[in-house]
């Protein structure tokens, strides 16, 4: 083992570069598999006729496919008839599609748990269902979807590392370059990698109780 080497000055920037590029990827694919969760769950909630069926059928079929075949499919057979990506796009589409099932159903829970009395009050106090839904259920089934949303956006964040397959740049990618350098590097590298997945996931497992402390 070579920590002096493993973590010259050089190394480390090609992995702080690496980590720049999957907390980016990270954060776009969270902001955007959010809005399209939340869309898709409330509108399974309020079960629109046609669209609700069609959307659990879409949910379904992606929360039970691997995420690894879905970056696969986005990124070797889509190009195939005609819809081309770059390996960044590609592999935020592919956490958008199958991160945004798993909120879905996460948002669709969430709502539904609020109980039936407070959605009947609110109609008869004169308020529509959208107004109902969202002055009343909404606010309410936020606040707890907190910890299993905060949950999946760890989830997200580590299924980043998936992307390496397509040579994405992201911080395992570039943890792999740097370990083919020497083979005293792999554990020290390895044993870096593995603390600041740490040392983000469990800030984000941390602010989760926070925003569930304050919202109970």
């Amino acid at each position: 083992m070579d920590f002096i080497g493993a973590y010259s000055a050089d190394n480390l920037l090609f992995l702080a570069e690496g980590l720049k590029l999957t907390l980016y990827v990270a954060a776009v694919s969270i902001v955007l598999s959010f809005a399209f969760g939340t869309i898709v769950g409330t509108i399974r909630y309020m079960q629109v006729p046609v669209l609700s069926p069609v959307l659990a059928v879409v949910v379904e079929i992606l929360r039970n496919l691997p995420l690894l075949l879905i970056i696969f499919f986005i990124q070797f057979a889509l190009p195939e008839v005609g819809f081309k990506f770059t390996v960044t796009a590609g592999v935020i589409t592919a956490l958008t599609l199958f991160e945004a099932a798993m909120i879905s159903e996460i948002v669709r829970a969430g709502l539904k748990s609020i109980p039936k009395g407070q959605s009947e009050a609110a109609r008869s106090s004169g308020l529509t269902s959208l107004q109902n839904l969202r002055y009343v259920v909404l606010p309410q089934g936020l606040r707890r979807m907190v910890p299993p949303l905060v949950s999946q956006f760890i989830s997200l964040l580590k299924d980043t590392s998936l992307a390496v397959i397509v040579a994405l740049a992201e911080l395992m990618h570039n943890a792999q370059i740097v370990m083919a350098q020497n083979h005293n590097y792999p554990i020290p590298i390895l044993l870096l990698i593995a603390v600041v997945y740490f040392v983000i996931n469990y800030a984000l497992s941390l602010l989760s109780r926070r925003l569930e402390a304050r919202t109970a």
